[in-house]
């Protein structure tokens, strides 16, 4: 039958179906994480509200591409673990999941009230890539309409370098990159041709040495928007989360177009107290809440109105209180 149901992978490479009704309850729950259990591999990575018959594409770290469909994902309870990604992809022994996108079957009944994740094949949508050190890279969806079962190519990678994001967009949109030392970038995403499956990309950002992109989003443009009024505004904040503890919110207008593959400008100010960026995201309205996992799996939960509005070249604030040695590994927005 086609219902609605709720697909989470978590850091660890575990991936389940819920009915919504359940994964309600699982925030709601005091703490909030009963279901997310506290183990750092369990932190959600990804989370979408799809329909039983969409495809998931399964994105890895090595550039590999794999497609199943939703009802194939097992059901879980909130408790459960769910199951290993490695149990039903044909992953190799370093490979993992960094990112996954849901594909909406059935155009004819594109109905209101569509999730903001799903995308219709064969209107004009691209999946934006990007990676650990910089490249980006844009390929027409249709292109991933029928995946092997044993994977494909999704681009070719340089040695050393992984995939880290990959995101819908319409064509008009913008593309923002942030790094671990504070820099970012944030250019339209006309300014990168779209390219085939198993081509390499094109400089997104030049990184100074040392340096590795730990963001990457896509700012809907204003004409995106008028299209879909039933999608959830996005604030027009971006959050950024530093390792030790401190984060911050900007506003998205604060970091104007630049062209692509230049050095970009400060996204924050990060220094030995704050130490580098882990995680940087653009907000969405509903969501309240950020979840922190910590290197020695401590689950930090803060709500995001309590984070200070600061301006791009900013320490940010202490959000979180780290034991002795302890790091920030993962954040998630609920």
């Amino acid at each position: 039958p086609e219902e609605d149901c709720i697909i989470t992978l978590t850091e660890g490479g575990y991936i389940k179906r819920m009915n919504p009704k359940n994964y309600k309850a699982q925030l709601r729950g005091g703490k909030g994480v009963s279901g997310i259990t506290t183990r750092e591999e369990d932190a959600v990575k990804y989370l979408a509200s799809v329909n039983t018959h969409d495809s998931l594409l399964f994105f890895t770290n090595t550039g590999r591409v794999f497609q199943t469909k939703s009802y194939e994902i097992p059901e879980a309870s909130r408790v459960a673990r769910g199951q290993a990604t490695v149990n039903f992809l044909e992953l190799g022994p370093k490979e993992e999941v960094s990112a996954l996108v849901a594909l909406k079957e059935n155009l004819k009944n594109k109905k209101k009230g569509e999730n903001k994740n799903a995308l219709a094949l064969g209107e004009e949508n691209y999946l934006v890539m990007a990676t650990k050190n910089g490249i980006i890279k844009k390929t027409v969806i249709g292109d991933f309409s029928n995946v092997r079962r044993s994977g494909l190519i999704a681009i070719g990678l340089d040695k050393g370098d992984l995939l880290c994001w990959v995101k819908p967009s319409s064509g008009n949109d913008e593309i923002i990159l942030i790094t671990a030392k504070g820099q970012s970038v944030r250019f339209k995403e006309k300014d990168a041709r779209p390219m085939g499956r198993s081509a390499g990309g094109t400089r997104g950002i030049r990184l100074k040495k040392g340096d590795t992109v730990v963001g990457m989003e896509i700012v809907k443009s204003q004409k995106s928007k008028v299209q879909s009024q039933d999608e959830k505004i996005e604030r027009q904040e971006l959050l950024v989360v530093m390792e030790n503890g401190y984060g911050k919110k900007t506003e998205l207008k604060q970091f104007k177009v630049q062209r692509r593959g230049g050095s970009g400008i400060k996204a924050a100010q990060v220094t030995p107290k704050t130490g580098q960026i882990v995680a940087a995201k653009i907000l969405a309205a509903d969501e309240e809440d950020i979840i922190a996992i910590s290197q020695h799996g401590q689950v930090i939960r803060t709500a995001l109105g309590s984070i200070s509005l600061l301006g791009r070249a900013t320490q940010g604030v202490r959000i979180m209180k780290l034991d002795e040695g302890d790091k920030v590994a993962s954040v998630t927005c609920l």
